[in-house]
């Protein structure tokens, strides 16, 4: 299939990267679709652990061209800093193989300073859990309309005017801001990435048209959408397979998959609800296990059981044609694995994703026992070696959700995952 959709069905974190980096290794072009530096993909090939937060992960493949796309907002310190880390682990990152969307929206200085003093002002019992990276207030400017794009870093005279007319000694009540210093340093930065930029839409396009594969790669993940996610605990763009065709300037015609990632349980990193959180020895567990820390912020992640309710949601939403599984190995150990099949709403039976975050914030979840398995599955690779119980919690979600299961990571390493193309899972 010429172009794929890789989406998070849960709240991020799912193991996107690592997927992206498997299938990155037959396709032609990896394409980062919305999202900032707010969001980190680990992929490790052998020994060696990539952190990556801007750069799609197809980059680690050598024939793989790797596009930012125009949904992305982009903070060229953090990119180029990423460039420097990775060339010292000998990866290349030439104008050849990686570009920059022309359009894609830039995150200044004055975004990360008005997005602290923002969660700040909420207090304690309102924080929405925001990195802090200047995301929100970007993508703030970018609908507002005053917001400064990849182009416009190129002329100075554009850069000054944009910087002047937002007036952000006013925004950030800060009389003796110096904008000509941010101006002088982000033209200088214009110039660097000036190699890099392209008009992404006719690229992409031009393409697809060519018969060239392709993914399109989302970050955080389905209950983070600022439209369909658990608002207002959400990104501010669209990690939905929706928001795809519009961060990458393509037709929904022509998406041809939707991946949908989810893990063997559940992870969440900062506020809302949560229902089947663990607080306990158990989400402790699965925590250490899992090694369930931010690759952006490395904040701990709440961990939780599996939660059939909101993934059919994150199959209605996203449209997922198949599912990749992941962290299935951190559950080796556990004596009965619990699933949410529904929620219980004020003595109602919910099975469908609440809209109203209070009445979601309320619901118990229900679950289902199922029986886990003692044995070690990390070095796996095919499914019918796996312990029977853990076959049977494969196809148990499977059917669960109405979606196939084609692909099981037991461990970050790209050897340790199995495909199930042609089982019947």
């Amino acid at each position: 299939m010429p172009v794929k959709i890789i989406v998070g069905a849960q709240w991020g974190d799912e193991g996107k990267g690592k997927i992206t980096d498997i299938l990155a290794e037959k396709v032609d072009l990896v394409v980062r679709y919305q999202g900032g530096n707010n969001a980190g993909h680990t992929v490790v090939v052998g020994d060696e652990t990539f952190k990556l937060h801007l750069i799609p992960s197809g980059i680690l493949n050598d024939k793989c061209q790797c596009v930012i796309g125009n949904g992305v907002v982009l903070d060229p310190e953090v990119l180029f800093h990423e460039i420097a880390t990775l060339e010292k682990q000998n990866i290349k990152v030439t104008p050849e193989k990686f570009k920059i969307s022309s359009i894609a929206h830039i995150i200044l200085p004055f975004h990360k300073q008005l997005d602290s003093m923002q969660e700040t002002g909420r207090g304690d019992d309102a924080k929405i859990g925001t990195t802090g990276r200047g995301i929100g207030p970007a993508y703030t400017d970018k609908v507002s309309r005053m917001g400064v794009r990849v182009l416009d870093l190129l002329s100075k005279e554009t850069l000054s005017k944009k910087l002047h007319d937002r007036n952000w000694p006013a925004v950030l009540g800060i009389a003796d801001l110096n904008v000509d210093e941010v101006v002088e340093t982000y033209y200088a930065l214009g110039q660097r990435l000036r190699p890099f930029i392209i008009d992404s839409s006719l690229f992409i396009n031009d393409a697809i048209d060519q018969g060239k594969t392709m993914i399109l790669e989302g970050a955080q993940g389905t209950m983070l959408d600022v439209d369909h996610g658990t608002y207002p605990y959400v990104t501010s763009s669209n990690p939905i397979s929706g928001g795809a065709c519009i961060g990458a300037g393509i037709g929904p015609h022509k998406i041809d998959q939707v991946i949908g990632v989810t893990k063997a349980y559940v992870t969440r990193v900062g506020e809302g609800p949560f229902p089947t959180e663990l607080i306990c020895e158990t989400g402790e567990f699965l925590r250490i296990k899992g090694a369930e820390f931010g690759t952006t912020t490395n904040r701990p992640r709440r961990c939780g059981w599996l939660d059939l309710v909101g993934l059919r949601y994150a199959v209605r939403v996203n449209g997922i044609t198949e599912i990749c599984l992941t962290k299935l190995d951190v559950l080796d150990g556990v004596e009965t694995i619990k699933v949410c099949t529904h929620y219980l709403l004020n003595g109602e039976k919910v099975y469908h994703f609440p809209l109203d975050v209070e009445k979601f914030s309320k619901c118990e979840p229900v679950y289902d026992d199922i029986r886990g398995w003692d044995e070690d599955i990390s070095q796996i690779t095919d499914f019918d070696a796996l312990p029977l119980a853990a076959k049977n919690y494969v196809q148990y979600i499977s059917e669960a959700i109405g979606v196939k299961i084609t692909l099981v990571s037991v461990g970050s390493k790209r050897n340790q995952t199995i495909h199930l193309l042609q089982k019947k899972v």
